[in-house]
């Protein structure tokens, strides 16, 4: 009898212990869901953590090269690259390298026109952008040997050269090309022309085919103007232009009609047009910039008109007042620059501001 009551007293308890613990089904699984969450909090804490330290570090790395990517960035404006000048948008040789090296030297960094336009300034920290351009597609400015390497003296040999002296100061330029394409005659010729300029990172713009003047035109023969001169690069190369340059720096009487239109069957919607002259250009991300009316400046010394108002001149006030020219922070994600100038932004860009 003992037995068989140690027998039933086992299983009273047996069976008692499995009833407690079906009593509870979700405490295991409750215990595990507050630990999940636990682990996820601290997740979250620590990424948070590492985004607010990641934030701190990029703040004081802009700060520390006074990064200003609202500021002032010269476009500098070239004609003919010419030994014995004829006209005063002509440059010499020699004129043309120096201010190259002097570019170089003040850590400016060549980007296109498309670049700068669209805001894709990918340029190394503490650097200063500066957009090369060059009107009427002039031999002078480039041509290739039976090599395919562009023949010496040209403006893009020199700028090869220099950029081969200075490393980090990009071999890049915007041409703004007519039907005189570079003084070739033949469809051949000039395609090569072009896909050589595209396919070693140069820019190709809109100048119009026969460099017109569009003041005082209806926008039906601006937009003619355009077009024409639009495809004058597209059946070359599949490569539609970024960006035009009114030719002698004429608005037409809507200077929207510049940036945007079609005649046809052919449509041009730009990212920016440029003037000929005057002074440095805004940041595009400063709320203040117009993509209808860019200017650049005319490439000379301080003499006559150009005491003030052309490259020289510019150069040497952007070097003087340095807080107001454009200083990247490295970062092409970002747009950077000291906290009070924060009212500047333009509205599209506030994600990408790092306000220090």
């Amino acid at each position: 009898m003992g037995l068989l009551r140690v027998s039933r007293v086992g299983v009273v308890v047996v069976a008692a212990s499995t009833v407690l613990a079906g009593c509870m089904p979700g405490q295991g699984e409750e215990s595990q869901s507050k630990l999940d969450a636990k682990v996820a909090a601290a997740k979250a804490s620590a990424a948070a953590a590492g985004k607010a330290a990641l934030l701190k570090a990029k703040m004081a790395a802009a700060a520390k090269v006074r990064a200003n990517e609202l500021g002032e960035i010269p476009v500098l404006m070239y004609h003919r690259v010419v030994e014995k000048p004829t006209t005063q948008d002509d440059r010499t040789p020699q004129q043309f390298r120096a201010e190259l090296e002097r570019l170089a030297k003040e850590d400016y960094v060549p980007i296109t026109a498309a670049e700068y336009v669209s805001g894709r300034i990918d340029i190394p920290a503490g650097r200063h952008p500066v957009v090369l351009t060059f009107d009427d597609s002039s031999p002078s400015q480039f041509d290739l040997d039976g090599m395919g390497v562009p023949k010496p003296g040209t403006a893009v040999a020199i700028l090869q050269n220099v950029a081969r002296s200075h490393p980090g100061f990009r071999p890049v330029a915007t041409f703004y090309v007519t039907r005189d394409m570079f003084g070739k005659a033949t469809p051949e010729e000039q395609t090569q022309m072009l896909a050589w300029l595209r396919d070693n990172g140069f820019d190709i713009g809109n100048h119009t085919r026969d460099h017109k003047n569009l003041r005082g035109k209806p926008e039906k023969e601006v937009n003619a103007e355009i077009v024409a001169g639009h495809e004058l690069i597209t059946k070359l190369i599949n490569t539609n232009p970024v960006t035009l340059a009114l030719p002698y720096g004429n608005q037409p009487n809507h200077s929207d009609w510049a940036l945007k239109g079609a005649s046809g069957g052919v449509s041009y919607n730009y990212g920016g047009v440029f003037l000929a002259g005057y002074t440095p250009a805004l940041s595009p991300f400063n709320k203040k910039f117009d993509p209808l009316g860019i200017p650049r400046i005319r490439s000379m010394d301080k003499i006559g008109d150009c005491v003030k108002f052309c490259s020289t001149a510019w150069l040497d006030w952007l070097k003087a007042n340095s807080d107001e020219r454009y200083t990247s922070d490295g970062d092409v994600k970002t747009v950077a620059f000291p906290k009070f100038k924060t009212p500047f932004v333009l509205k599209r860009y506030t994600d990408r501001v790092l306000a220090y």
